[in-house]
């Protein structure tokens, strides 16, 4: 069913301050950029369903002010009815907070980011979204700083550097906050930056502990076992003997070796352990001068969340040279009565891991197209499927407990890969080599159903482009995702069928979220960017629900 409208309000947000335990507690909020602390965007609530999802409309629309051309890609996080969310960055980071309750603004912030933060912002000027605990609101902003805000009035309560945006760190993920601690990675490893995790103390600022995934030689180095294959056998064609020949001239290539943290971590509190999804090795494409598996890029890795010390790490591509991030969410969930671990790759397989000892459970069917996987690339140019872009990129895929299905959100893009060599220099594009979209050959996208305890894809949907943003499930046996052509969805859960539909006017490339207020449910999700061609309210965030009675 599809809708539109020329309804709009403009607006802004804020809020009710409440303790970390007490928000932690209410099924009816949306606590943090993955909805909870397993990651898994999934909603208990039912009042919104199959039978009547057919009625929604929007209720807000928010906007953020900005137009420019920059995906707009936060996920409003709600407590106690207050919604906060984030701006594109344009040219600064915006941060709002609206009180659902009563349709009023409390209060919004803009952060002002370095310029130099704008030439080293590989893939757009995004924000994912905050964190909220203890009275604060946590935002990274593009040139690398981690603000604490004040939760009921939005002033600046501390702001520490996290990385230098002049060798290439910037931020662009939403914070996790667990216990005492805020959680923060970096973006930047097309610029030769060397990745983290960083763990902040939430009250003053001060760093807690630092875990750098690309270790160095006096923790073990970087090299890894040299493998031949992927851990689960497909070759990856690579010429060892060459590469422990060059080891020695290209000792230090782990000082700029990469393996970035895109995306808001899972959490266990009872293990006190992080699960990490960590990205591309630098330079992306050229492994020549980076010899060896190049540890602990394009895998899932285990931290303990006190110490920062590593538990585990399962590596989906060792010694990658195709950009085929670890870059989704990971999720925490129950299998066959075990705790495991899910992350859909770029690879085009949803991955499910023991959480305990990282040994793989299995991995999916391929939810896009495979065609030559893992064929080194060449001067002349390399066909291999999936892209650079996946398979899943960065959009965060939703676990339904009750189905026991993952839910992804694929790309197909044709690519060749082609080889050639380029110097690292500071806070320079530094990617080795190039992959090239195929001209004339047909881009689009998915959405599918991935059955966990057999790996087989329940159902699976084509659409018109590619995906890119996210999807959550519901209780009430439906999942929500929008597309770049500025179509927002509602699928059943069971079937794929598309239940409802609406324009939003701009692409939605952010991940939906699902709470209550009053009694009511809504479904908000942010649209804008690109595609914006038909309508006037430039960014914003809608929400969405059932129409109130007497409307």
């Amino acid at each position: 069913m599809r809708h539109w409208t020329r309804w709009c309000t403009a607006a802004a947000l804020l809020g009710l301050t409440a303790p970390l335990a007490a928000q932690w507690s209410s099924a009816a909020d949306w606590l943090m950029y993955g909805g909870n602390y397993s990651n898994n965007r999934h909603s208990s609530l039912n009042l919104i369903n199959t039978t009547n999802v057919k009625n929604l409309v929007p209720r807000w629309v928010f906007q953020t002010g900005s137009d420019q051309n920059a995906s707009l890609e936060t996920t409003p996080v709600v407590i106690n009815g207050v919604m906060y969310y984030t701006s594109a960055v344009a040219p600064n980071n915006l941060v709002f907070a609206f009180d659902l309750k009563t349709g009023k603004p409390v209060w919004q912030r803009e952060l002002k980011v370095a310029s130099n933060a704008f030439g080293v912002a590989c893939c757009g000027r995004n924000n994912r979204g905050v964190a909220v605990a203890n009275g604060m609101v946590y935002v990274a902003t593009l040139d690398a700083h981690l603000v604490a805000l004040d939760q009921a009035t939005g002033d600046v309560k501390w702001d520490v550097v996290v990385g230098d945006p002049a060798q290439g760190y910037t931020e662009t993920m939403a914070p996790l906050a667990l216990d005492d601690k805020v959680i923060i990675g970096t973006s930047g490893a097309e610029y030769g930056i060397r990745g983290f995790v960083k763990a902040y103390n939430g009250a003053t600022g001060a760093l807690a502990w630092t875990w750098y995934t690309i270790p160095s030689p006096a923790e073990g180095g970087w090299w890894g076992k040299w493998s031949k294959t992927t851990p689960e056998g497909n070759d990856l064609h690579r010429d060892i003997a060459k590469e422990r020949a060059d080891s020695a001239k290209n000792a230090d290539a782990w000082q700029h070796g990469g393996g970035s943290m895109w995306m808001t971590p899972a959490y266990d509190p009872t293990t006190k352990t992080l699960y990490v999804s960590i990205g591309n090795p630098s330079p992306d494409l050229d492994g020549s001068i980076r010899p060896g598996d190049n540890l602990w890029t394009e895998s899932i890795v285990a931290v303990d969340a006190a110490t920062g010390k590593f538990k585990w790490g399962y590596q989906e591509v060792p010694h990658d040279v195709w950009d085929l991030d670890a870059v989704s969410p990971p999720v925490i969930a129950m299998v066959g009565g075990k705790k495991v671990v899910v992350e859909a790759g770029k690879t085009g397989w949803v991955y499910v891991l023991d959480a305990t000892t990282g040994k793989l459970v299995r991995k999916s069917d391929a939810f896009v197209p495979q065609e030559n996987m893992f064929a080194q690339p060449t001067p002349e140019g390399t066909r291999m499927l999936p892209g650079a872009n996946g398979g899943e990129e960065w959009s965060p895929i939703a676990v339904n407990p009750d189905l026991g299905y993952a839910y992804t959100v694929g790309l197909h893009q044709p690519m060749l890969y082609k080889t050639h060599y380029a110097p690292w220099e500071a806070a320079r594009l530094w990617l080795g080599s190039a992959f090239v979209a195929i001209p004339g050959e047909a881009q689009w996208g998915n959405v599918s159903a991935i059955d966990l305890s057999t790996g087989k894809i329940a159902w699976q949907v084509k659409t018109e482009q590619p995906m890119m943003g996210g999807i959550t499930s519901t209780a009430g046996g439906l999942v929500f995702t929008g597309e770049g052509n500025g179509w927002f969805k509602a699928y059943d859960a069971k079937t794929g069928t598309v239940l409802w539909q609406f324009y939003c006017g701009a692409g939605v490339n952010s991940a939906p979220s699902v709470f209550s207020v009053g009694g009511e449910e809504f479904i908000a999700v942010a649209a804008g960017g690109n595609f914006q061609l038909h309508y006037p309210l430039g960014d914003a965030v809608f929400v969405f629900g059932l129409p109130k009675t007497g409307m």
